[in-house]
This record gives C-alpha cells, structure tokens and sequence, in this order.
C-alpha cells in the first residue's frame, strides 16, 4: 500500500514547483490558505499534480483542480485516492 501524502511532503513538491514567490513562507501554516494566495498559477497546479502522480502512484483526474484548492484539501483528497487504490 502506498503511504499517505503529508504536508511536509506536499511543501517539498511545491518547493521544486515553477510560480512560488520567494516572500511565501511554506513552513508557516500553509494547509487552508489558497495556492492562489501562496502564489501558483494553474501551471505551478499542473506540475504539482504530476508530481503528487509520481510519488504516490495514483492517478490525478483531468478536473483534479476543484478539489485542490488549498494545501489541506490537496492532502485529504489525495490521501482519499490512496486509500481507494488499496
């Protein structure tokens, strides 16, 4: 069974990911504010989606965006695909 995406996990991504502004502090709490707010566009979005594929093996449906609107809502419904995949 693949193990469950964290937050830590989740910052690492966005760290490697094009768009994040150097002011953002991602080790503040981060989990309920909007990645607009933390500054990626969608095509920041769409490698973090690649790579949420890549190391948790599951796949990111095309209309994935609407249910990652924030880093908090991203782990859960990840961690929901996981636990389906089991």
């Amino acid at each position: 069974m693949m193990r469950e995406l964290t937050l830590d996990d989740l910052r690492t991504m966005m760290r490697s990911c094009a768009g994040v502004d150097e002011l953002v502090d991602l080790d503040s709490d981060i989990a309920e504010l909007t990645f607009e707010d933390l500054g990626y566009d969608s095509l920041a979005l769409l490698e973090i989606q690649s790579r949420i594929q890549q190391t948790c093996g599951v796949k990111v449906p095309d209309d994935a965006l609407e249910y990652m609107r924030t880093p908090g809502e991203t782990i859960a419904w990840v961690n929901s695909l996981i636990l389906a995949a089991a």
